[in-house]
């Protein structure tokens, strides 16, 4: 899945995320950094609002466990089951959030337990990054559902 093919079809199935602006900067089999700027997303503090922070930070994570899964072709969906989110400093300008699996998690173990039980879990993580700074940090738990369970 390209860029564009991955910007649409978020856009399709979350009108949320066209209307606060997100795009995807970059994606690749480790890692997806998503982008959103300051104007929709503001609070009356002229930062960030931080439910829209961690929305795009949830989504940076979720983008990485769905593009992983359909590249091996694994019919499957993707929720996000529980997150903890850090914010460390104001943003006040456009920014990103970069996403990684939690380090110590197995993706052979997770795709093997998705195969065997139709259910897996997995811990992704998002650093939101203002600046060149770390502004924020995710860490969520992800199921993803398999195809005897669509």
């Amino acid at each position: 899945m390209t860029e564009l093919e991955l910007e649409h079809y978020l856009h399709k199935h979350i009108p949320l995320l066209r209307a606060i602006g997100m795009w995807i900067v970059s994606i690749d089999g480790n890692t997806v950094v998503l982008g959103a700027p300051l104007a929709p997303n503001i609070n009356h503090r002229d930062t960030v609002f931080s439910g829209k922070a961690s929305v795009v930070t949830i989504l940076s994570a979720y983008c990485l466990l769905h593009l992983r899964l359909t590249a091996l072709e694994q019919s499957s969906y993707v929720v996000i089951q529980r997150n903890s989110m850090d914010y460390l400093a104001p943003i006040v300008g456009d920014f990103t959030a970069r996403s990684a699996l939690t380090p110590g998690q197995d993706w052979g173990q997770f795709m093997a337990m998705l195969t065997r039980k139709g259910v897996a879990r997995i811990s992704g993580d998002a650093i939101l990054d203002y600046a060149g700074a770390d502004a924020g940090r995710l860490t969520g738990e992800f199921v993803a559902f398999g195809k005897n369970r669509l």
